[in-house]
């Protein structure tokens, strides 16, 4: 299921629209979860969201007003069993980015921010940074997704290093794409693996990509627990949605 975490009703239907396309597109169910602070809140939130659905005319599969906590959004994405989670970022605040980073980490899931500034979500174009850490490869089965059922045109973005991990690691993609039938092509990008991402911000607002694909920090070192990791800084900067995959520790523990 493709649920949308909402925070801000009056503010929700694009994405609320843009999730409903994506699970249409993929094939799978669509979900919308309210989370209320108190038992007040659940009633009146419930009839706001009614109103939102009949005004844009969406029927997801599942919706519900949870009387719950962002510290929750784990059990509640194991539960309901999400695939991909779209998130309303109404305060699109360092602060209040950091602050879904940390509860978003637990989850092994691919999740998209989405600010109430964005339009409606385009997946025409998406852009695929890759660097040189290993745990790039896992970006090949979503943008393989997006590039069968979606019929995205998927450009991977090397990242210009002197060695040749990353070029690896494109190869590696290249050779799940090469399984399928959608057009892609790979771009040598301008900065190393650690700018890898910033330059796909810049490259996608020239070149009109709707999304990129961006892991996620595997372990936070001082300098992110002092500035934020480099997600936090991605997120407060884009013009368009991200969509973060967390990496698996588990699987690279004795690769590195």
């Amino acid at each position: 299921m493709i649920v949308t975490l909402i925070n801000n009703l009056s503010t929700a239907a694009t994405v609320i629209r843009s999730a409903q396309e994506v699970s249409v597109q993929l094939g799978k169910k669509s979900g919308i979860v309210v989370l209320a602070d108190t038992a007040a809140m659940v009633e009146s939130r419930q009839s706001e969201l009614k109103e939102l659905l009949l005004q844009q005319q969406i029927i997801p599969d599942y919706s519900s007003v949870q009387l719950a906590g962002l510290n929750d959004l784990n059990d509640i994405c194991t539960n309901l069993e999400v695939s991909f989670l779209f998130i309303q970022l109404t305060n699109p605040s360092y602060s209040n980015i950091k602050r879904y980073l940390k509860v978003c980490r637990e989850l092994r899931i691919p999740y998209l921010f989405y600010k109430d500034s964005f339009p409606a979500l385009n997946m025409e174009k998406i852009l695929v940074p890759v660097n040189f850490l290993i745990e790039e490869i896992e970006k090949a089965q979503f943008a393989a997704a997006f590039g069968r059922f979606c019929h995205s045109k998927i450009t991977l973005l090397q990242a210009n290093d002197y060695g040749s991990k990353a070029a690896t690691n494109v190869s590696k993609i290249k050779s799940v794409f090469d399984k399928f039938d959608f057009e892609y092509q790979v771009v040598k990008g301008k900065k190393d693996s650690f700018k890898i991402e910033f330059d796909a911000l810049t490259i996608s607002e020239k070149e009109n990509y709707g999304l990129i694909l961006v892991s996620s920090s595997r372990e936070y070192g001082l300098d992110d627990i002092i500035f934020g990791p480099k997600e936090l800084h991605l997120i407060k900067k884009a013009k368009f949605p991200l969509l973060l995959i967390n990496p698996r520790a588990d699987l690279y523990t004795l690769c590195d």
